[in-house]
């Protein structure tokens, strides 16, 4: 615990007012980012986004288009908003801001339930509220259930510090809610985004761990409160009855579940278990990979090491190899090499220290996502992901840890470490505007530059596909969705066509069958590509091949293949079928 003495008594209208600070600063900085079109829509983005749509005329998806293991919270939040404000790429952003600051706030929260102290949880949420360009730009797109994943997470760690301070002999209907809660919210997390498991799972440890009833401790216990009464039958008794107590609270939590979780068995009635426990073990990555186990594991090694930790401290984008804020890089490094020791020396300090010791501070609980989010990187096919998106749940836990930190070497430091701290924000600021400042790609989601399309021509696109009567035909994925939400569906182009320069391709880039049948029965089809010359010679060799006369159109990275005097399927001329 941190000494009450380094701060005196303020009062909590000042402890709210600093958190609304962060919340706004946070809330502000994506703002400017957005208002700077820094930020582009991509096609996940876009499937979102026309799932709202969809909800709105009646649909009820269970899970993200064409992904059954990220569930459709997200886009059902972006529905309620479409619904209020109208159907605009600015109402899938403000559901993510909302989101962002739900988490400052519980993370804040959380800090003060760890410590005890406020300060601890405040000064977390504004090194989160001005944080590494991951974490920023993960937390202003949507992606499906990463914002979502985040809230939930925390409130899971919140409900498992609250049941560790309540005691396992009390059979009271308020210990029966949280661990009821517990089960919940790891169940309903399961449906929203898998990763929340990254909570769950050291949760369920470390409550099994801590609440473990031992004979001394429970001899100690009973002779304080029963000084008269304790003898060894009694012992027994009352050991029994903490066993059947656990044993209810557990039972509990699994129903928790098992009701949270809802939504899973309703799609498994349809979908199968099989396909949603192939989706959440990593079955659409793992088929990118061709090493085999070993290789597998080096790979992900190596790309939590040398790929995740630069991205993990903010010292390049997710996106590309280059280094930011260079000049502040060094003390950026100093300052986080220094809050790992800290977090390590904690969790060691706390397996070895009773819960109940003052010095207490449920590190290993904090630790245990840490380890878990590594552990399931490097052993499952998303370690073959080098992007930074699934270490989302690890800057949480690091805001924590420095904050703790800070707060223990003030004592000592103080004007050194507050400079320190402000460098480190400053760091993050800096790297952030140097991205922004980039004319493309912006602060996107594609670490493929294949897939970096620049979306400032996509309303040029949509005017000549309108002047041209070309409103149906094939394109790639991330050209697909996009082009479908801003031409309010008017523009239906299915992803049949490949994106990569080799033209391999994937049925699951083709999310939404209902276009599928919209292209079908047209009488007149378009193909748009972009960046892709290989592409550019198969479809051009496959059109002649038929006999077939077209237009060419560049419109910035687009393609566009148009009045093709009579229609032809990709799968005609090579393309739609291959990879698999």
């Amino acid at each position: 615990m941190i000494d009450s003495s380094v701060m005196r008594k303020i009062p909590s209208w000042v402890w709210i007012l600093i958190l609304t600070g962060a919340v706004s600063a946070a809330a502000l900085l994506k703002i400017g980012l957005l208002s700077a079109s820094s930020v582009p829509f991509n096609s996940d983005e876009a499937i979102v986004a026309l799932m709202a749509k969809h909800i709105l005329q009646g649909e009820r998806p269970f899970f993200f288009y064409g992904q059954a293991y990220m569930g459709s919270l997200d886009a059902y939040l972006i529905a309620a908003v479409f619904k209020i404000f109208g159907e605009y790429v600015w109402g899938v952003r403000l559901v993510q801001i909302i989101l962002y600051s739900l988490t400052l706030i519980t993370t804040a929260i959380l800090g003060k339930q760890l410590t005890g102290h406020w300060k601890v949880g405040l000064l977390a949420a504004w090194l989160l509220a001005i944080p590494n360009i991951n974490t920023t730009l993960y937390t202003t797109v949507s992606l499906g259930g990463y914002g979502e994943m985040l809230v939930i997470g925390n409130l899971i760690l919140l409900t498992t510090l609250n049941i560790t301070r309540g005691s396992l002999r009390e059979n009271s209907k308020g210990s029966v809610f949280l661990w009821f809660a517990l089960g919940f919210l790891c169940g309903f997390g399961l449906w929203v985004f898998g990763l929340t498991l990254v909570y769950a799972i050291p949760a369920f440890i470390y409550l099994a761990w801590i609440l473990k009833p031992t004979r001394q401790n429970d001899k100690q216990m009973f002779a304080l409160e029963k000084p008269r009464r304790f003898v060894s039958s009694g012992f027994k008794t009352n050991l029994a009855m903490i066993s059947t107590n656990q044993t209810r609270f557990w039972s509990v939590a699994l129903m928790g579940i098992a009701i949270g979780a809802l939504p899973w068995w309703a799609y498994a009635q349809n979908g199968g278990m099989t396909e949603l426990l192939l989706e959440l073990g990593g079955s659409a990555i793992s088929g990118v990979e061709s090493l085999n186990l070993l290789g597998q594991f080096s790979r992900h090694l190596l790309n939590l090491v040398l790929f995740g930790s630069t991205v993990m401290l903010g010292l390049r984008p997710p996106w590309e190899i280059r280094w930011l804020a260079f000049p502040l890089a060094p003390l950026a490094l100093i300052f986080w090499g220094g809050v790992i020791v800290f977090a390590i020396k904690k969790t060691r300090s706390d397996l070895i220290t009773r819960p109940s010791s003052p010095k207490y501070s449920h590190a290993p609980l904090l630790t245990g996502v840490v380890l878990v989010v590594f552990i399931g990187f490097i052993l499952s096919p998303f370690g073959a992901d080098p992007s930074g998106r699934y270490f989302l749940p690890v800057a949480i836990i690091m805001a924590l840890f420095a904050s703790q930190a800070v707060w223990s070497w003030h004592e000592k430091w103080r004007k050194i470490v507050w400079i320190l701290v402000g460098l480190i924000m400053m760091f993050n600021l800096w790297g952030t505007l140097q991205v922004v400042q980039a004319d493309h790609p912006g602060v996107t989601t594609q670490f493929d530059s294949v897939t970096q399309i620049d979306h400032r021509y996509d309303q040029q696109l949509i005017d000549f596909l309108k002047e041209n009567g070309e409103y149906w035909g094939y394109t790639n994925y991330w050209v697909s969705y996009p082009l479908a939400f801003h031409s309010n569906e008017q523009m239906v182009f299915i992803p049949r066509l490949p994106y990569h320069q080799d033209l391999r391709y994937t049925a699951r880039d083709n999310r939404y069958e209902p276009y599928d049948q919209i292209v079908q029965q047209s009488d007149r089809t378009a193909y748009i590509t972009t960046n892709n010359p290989n592409l550019d010679q198969q479809i051009r060799l496959g059109l002649v091949s038929k006999g077939v006369d077209w237009q060419e159109a560049r419109i910035g990275d687009y393609l566009v293949y148009f009045q093709l005097s009579q229609n032809v399927h990709p799968d005609e001329i090579g393309l739609g079928g291959l990879g698999g």
